[in-house]
């Protein structure tokens, strides 16, 4: 069992998203999106069972492993939605019902259409249904602002963070989607980009085949991986033009590298991929 005691909040370099249950890949390309955009290096991806023991695994690894960590999915009141459950037992603590959660869920959530006799007042199946998805892994020893967020004052299910590090969101893309960027105001101050600046990308469209500018990035990468800045070659089959990238911190350093590239690629620099695509293309990959 891990320990108790909570990862330091420290400043984020690294994230990593564990997708649990196979109805919620929808997300994982929101949340990588949103890392990029605050500078954030999204540095693992995991799509696990809902099984107890490959949670537990899963989530002491990526908290010991990674700054900012991230799951989504298996929260709801079914049998199978073992999430807090399991990372409970990942890190040693108890599930308690938490109040202000289910007052809020009181407040702002309707019953089914299919309850018309629901009572938040009279014990029932579905109340107790209802109930498991505020019974959220606490430890007594961190205050409760720290492990309970909410984020969103239309929403009553909050994010429950533990360990210090790991923030537990729901599965549906629409609700995971809202709550990561309700979290945009607690992350931002931990950046080493203050501001949430986030990176710069530079895209190159060249007419030329992959193979053909293969020689020139690896050259180019190793001259620019010391100042930070990563190198990309996409391959868009079907299409006239691939994509090379210029990823990082350093604008003018990346800035004064767009026209040697754009030359040795025979490419120009584009805002979005496609803008200079026509219909046919005979480019290998």
């Amino acid at each position: 069992m891990a320990s108790t005691t909570p990862q330091q909040k420290g400043l984020i370099h690294t994230a990593a998203c564990l997708v649990i249950g196979d109805e919620v890949l929808g997300g994982k390309a929101y949340f990588a999106k949103w890392c990029f955009s605050l500078g954030i290096n999204l540095r693992r991806v995991e799509v696990i069972a809902d099984d107890e023991a490959e949670i537990v695994e899963a989530v002491q690894r990526m908290s010991n492993n990674y700054d900012f960590v991230v799951t989504s999915g298996g929260i709801g009141p079914t049998h199978d939605d073992i999430t807090y459950q399991s990372i409970a037992k990942a890190f040693g603590l108890q599930l308690k019902l938490h109040d202000a959660a289910y007052e809020r869920m009181k407040r702002l959530s309707k019953p089914h259409k299919s309850q018309p006799n629901f009572d938040w007042n009279v014990p029932s199946a579905a109340l107790t249904a209802k109930k498991r998805m505020v019974e959220l892994p606490i430890n007594d020893a961190v205050p409760d602002e720290d492990q309970v967020i909410f984020v969103n004052e239309t929403l009553w299910v909050p994010v429950s963070c533990v360990n210090g590090n790991v923030h537990i969101l729901p599965g549906v893309p629409r609700l995971f989607e809202a709550m990561i960027d309700g979290m945009k105001p607690h992350i931002v101050p931990r950046l080493t980009d203050p501001e949430g600046n986030g990176v710069l990308r530079v895209l190159i469209s060249t007419p030329l085949a992959e193979s053909a500018v293969a020689g020139y990035l690896t050259e180019l990468a190793a001259k620019t991986e010391p100042r930070g800045v990563k190198v990309g070659s996409y391959p868009r089959w079907g299409k006239d033009h691939n994509t090379v990238t210029l990823v990082g911190r350093d604008v003018e350093f990346i800035e004064s590298l767009v026209p040697e590239v754009e030359k040795n690629v025979d490419g120009k620099r584009v805002e979005v991929e496609g803008q200079d695509d026509g219909n046919t293309s005979d480019k290998d990959t």
